[in-house]
């Protein structure tokens, strides 16, 4: 992880503030699979609430590539106990013999988890997007909230992920007793409150809210470019196929996840802004 004074230098400049920003890079050791990661601080006066994961380890004699956006929210508490905890859980159940089922699983107690220790975690909660990328063929991706998985197939984005949003679930949370408010010049929100239908953690919500995954798989081929990992920063101000045309033309994916934040940044962007790019 690198420090970024001269990318430092230019988002105070757009923003207006001060900010915190890292990113890094690695590969497979097989050579084939690249991934670069970029994230910069909004302009909230709060800590950042964004957390990454983007590593290779070994598996049971199979390389797995593990990467994660956890976008917090009253608080980094609950992101950064998903960051140390999420992949561990996944890979404690059944993984090789059933992945999907071990992803919904893990998502589910690492959420019943957080709830238990909520008087040492907080109030506050994350969103999750997270990949698993098996011996750079295998891809599984999943998500709870807001935060969203794009692949380039071919050149064209195709979204991996369902964004978890209080108007398109609004019958389960009225089921489950709460209400959805759309309130003039704002986003809608549950009870009143968060912007997103699902998320781990917010435990004064969690009678409304649920922590239960989509999930998705599909096989790495020739016509697999890239995939893109991102909090809702990167996506409030840019579409799925801007993403796309952005990176496909930077061969080095740190530099792609880079260039993507700093666009973000000139569309506007003030939130937390964090970004996953896997070359394949």
């Amino acid at each position: 992880m690198d420090n970024l004074c001269c990318f430092n230098s230019v988002y105070s400049q757009i923003s207006g503030g001060s900010s915190s920003c890292s990113s890094g890079k690695g590969s497979s050791s097989r050579g084939r699979a690249k991934y670069g990661y970029s994230l910069v601080k909004g302009k909230a006066n709060h800590p950042m609430e964004d957390y990454h994961v983007a590593k290779f380890a070994e598996s049971q004699g199979r390389e797995l590539g593990l990467f994660a956006i956890y976008d917090g929210h009253l608080g980094d508490n609950v992101p950064a106990y998903l960051q140390k905890h999420l992949f561990a859980n996944i890979l404690k159940e059944d993984f090789w013999t059933d992945p999907g089922s071990s992803i919904s699983k893990a998502y589910e107690r690492t959420d019943q988890a957080i709830l238990s220790n909520s008087s040492n975690l907080g109030s506050g909660g994350s969103t999750a997007v997270t990949a698993i990328l098996i011996n750079d063929r295998h891809l599984w991706v999943a998500n709870v909230g807001d935060s969203r998985g794009v692949l380039s197939q071919r050149g064209k984005a195709v979204q991996m992920t369902v964004d978890h949003e209080p108007n398109s679930e609004r019958g389960s949370i009225e089921d489950r007793g709460g209400f959805v408010s759309n309130m003039p010049g704002d986003v809608a929100r549950v009870n009143g409150q968060l912007a997103v239908s699902r998320a781990f953690g917010d435990k004064n919500l969690k009678m409304q809210l649920r922590s239960d995954p989509d999930i998705r798989f599909t096989e790495v081929n020739s016509q697999t470019e890239l995939l893109i990992l991102a909090s809702d920063g990167l996506w409030k101000v840019m579409s799925n196929q801007e993403a796309v045309d952005i990176s496909k033309k930077i061969k080095d994916p740190q530099k792609a996840a880079k260039q993507l934040v700093m666009e973000a940044l000139k569309k506007g962007s003030k939130d937390d802004i964090s970004c996953i790019v896997v070359r394949f």
